[in-house]
């Protein structure tokens, strides 16, 4: 479930895409994703140990700030809100978290750990944005793509591209938010489960 992490007062500032200004008398309102916790109760039991690297991403995306894409060609950004992390970070706590959910796996962490690994996942976050062009509402895209390589011969066993796409219910912030989460739920159990049958 979507979890709101700080609140700030003027919340018709929310519409705005303008790029979140520093000098804002409050602090934006933070948001953060969640993991998945539900997954298929036929996946492997697996005896290895896995290292997932931060996402690669393009810069517009490498951000806190909560992209939108409002032609095929621009990248704005809602004004006095952002995400509690740079996507790329949050996205690699949730990757973790989801494969510790699962319950089926020895041991999963961040590479910055240093924990000794049969596997890294590298992935690149490809889409990670609200779209408002030929579509009737807001629409978040989640597209990651993920290439499980093999420690320590650095052997591509297995790559693939995961793309979920959520419409918001109403043109309110929050239920943009609920779908992005909805969105990326479905991206992160499709990657989880992939990943321990690939392996």
């Amino acid at each position: 479930m979507l979890q709101a992490a700080a609140a700030v007062s003027g919340a018709g500032a929310l519409g705005g895409c303008a790029a979140i200004n520093p000098l804002s008398a409050s602090p934006p309102q933070l948001y953060t994703l969640s993991p998945k916790s539900t997954f298929s109760p036929n996946l492997p039991t697996v005896q290895w140990q896995l290292l997932i690297e931060t996402p690669a991403a393009a810069a517009g995306l490498d951000s806190a700030r909560i992209a939108l894409r409002q032609s095929a060609t621009t990248l704005d950004y809602y004004a006095e809100v952002a995400w509690t992390d740079r996507a790329p970070l949050m996205v690699q706590t949730l990757l973790v978290e989801s494969f510790e959910n699962t319950g089926r796996i020895v041991s999963v962490g961040r590479e910055a750990i240093g924990l000794r690994a049969d596997f890294v996942l590298k992935t690149e976050l490809r889409e990670f944005q609200v779209e408002s062009f030929d579509v009737p509402v807001e629409t978040p895209r989640v597209r990651i793509n993920a290439k499980l390589v093999r420690i320590p011969e650095r052997e591509i066993i297995a790559s693939e591209n995961f793309e979920r796409t959520q419409a918001a219910t109403t043109s309110s912030f929050e239920t943009v938010i609920l779908a992005f989460d909805e969105a990326l739920d479905g991206v992160l159990r499709d990657l989880v489960e992939w990943a321990l049958i690939a392996g």
